[in-house]
C-alpha cells in the first residue's frame, strides 16, 4: 500500500479550502453521531482537525490518527500540549490501541484512498477488532456518476479566494478515469500570491471508486454482521438521486 503524502502548501491551505467546501455536508452529521457516544471516538483521516478540534471542544473522549505528517503537524500546533497525546501518524490498515473505542469514523472519503481490495478487507476487520460490542464504523464514499467519470475534468477551478489579505489563492482540478481498476486520478495545482510572486504547487492522487453491491460485498466479506448505508448526511434512505453512501457498521 502506497500512501500520498500531503505536501505542505497543500497542507498549509487545507482549512480555508475545506472548511468552506465540506464544513455544510458532513460537519453536523458526525458531531451528532460523536455526541450521541458514551465512550471514546476515533477519528481516521484526522487531517488539521476540522472535525476533531469541534468535538474535543463539545468534551468528547476523541483521538485521532492521519498519515500525513504535514497534516498531523499543523493539527499539533493548534492544540493543548495534554491533548496532542490524542493524535498519531497511523493508518486505517494497520492502526493499533491498546484501549476500544465506541465510535470509529471515517469521514470525507478516507476508505477511497484503499485501493487495493485486500486492504480495505484488512481495514474493515482492523476497525472491528478496535470496537466495543455495540460500536459503531461509520464512513462515506460518493455514489459513481458515471457521466463524470467518463468525462473527467479539466483544470476545474473548485476554489478561489485570499488566504490572507490581498493574497489571493486558486485551487485547480483535473481527473482522468481508470474505468477498469475503478480509479479517479485527480490532479490537484495551488497557485498563491506570495511575495508579489505567484507559487505553485501539484499534487496527484489516486482515489478508489465503490458502487453499492460492492460496498456491501466488501462489507459482508468482513467481521462485521451488520451495517446499513444510507443515501447522505441527513439520515435519508438510497434512492435514485442519492450522491453519497454513508455506511454504518455496527459490532454485535
Amino acid at each position: 500500500m502506497r500512501y500520498s503524502e500531503y505536501p505542505e502548501n497543500f497542507a498549509r491551505f487545507y482549512d480555508l479550502i475545506y472548511h468552506e467546501l465540506r464544513d455544510g455536508i458532513d460537519n453536523e452529521f458526525f458531531l451528532d453521531e460523536i455526541k450521541k457516544t458514551g465512550g471514546s471516538v476515533l477519528e481516521v483521516g484526522v487531517g488539521t482537525g476540522r472535525l476533531f478540534l469541534k468535538a474535543l471542544k463539545l468534551g468528547a473522549d476523541i483521538y485521532g490518527i492521519d498519515v500525513s505528517k504535514s497534516m498531523i503537524r499543523i493539527l499539533s500546533g493548534k492544540l493543548r500540549e495534554k491533548d496532542r497525546a490524542r493524535i498519531s501518524i497511523q493508518n486505517l490498515i494497520d492502526f493499533n490501541f491498546n484501549f476500544p473505542f465506541s465510535l470509529v469514523l471515517a469521514p470525507f472519503r478516507v476508505i477511497m484512498h484503499l485501493t487495493d481490495k485486500s486492504d480495505q478487507l484488512v481495514a474493515l476487520n482492523n476497525v472491528y477488532n478496535h470496537l466495543k460490542p455495540g460500536g459503531k464504523f461509520i464512513f462515506d464514499t460518493f455514489v459513481p456518476d458515471l457521466n463524470y467519470l467518463i468525462k473527467g475534468l479539466e483544470h476545474h477551478v473548485d476554489f478561489e479566494g485570499e488566504y490572507e489579505k490581498g493574497k489571493k489563492l486558486k485551487r485547480i482540478v483535473s481527473t482522468r478515469p481508470d474505468l477498469i481498476n475503478q480509479l479517479i486520478h485527480v490532479h490537484f495545482r495551488l497557485e498563491w500570491e506570495e511575495k508579489n510572486n505567484v507559487r505553485s504547487e501539484e499534487w496527484d492522487l489516486p482515489l478508489r471508486f465503490f458502487f453499492r453491491y460492492e460496498l456491501e460485498h466488501l462489507i459482508e466479506r468482513s467481521y462485521f454482521e451488520k451495517y446499513q448505508i444510507l443515501g447522505d448526511f441527513e439520515g435519508n434512505r438510497l434512492a435514485q438521486k442519492s450522491k453519497e453512501f454513508i455506511v454504518i457498521c455496527r459490532k454485535e
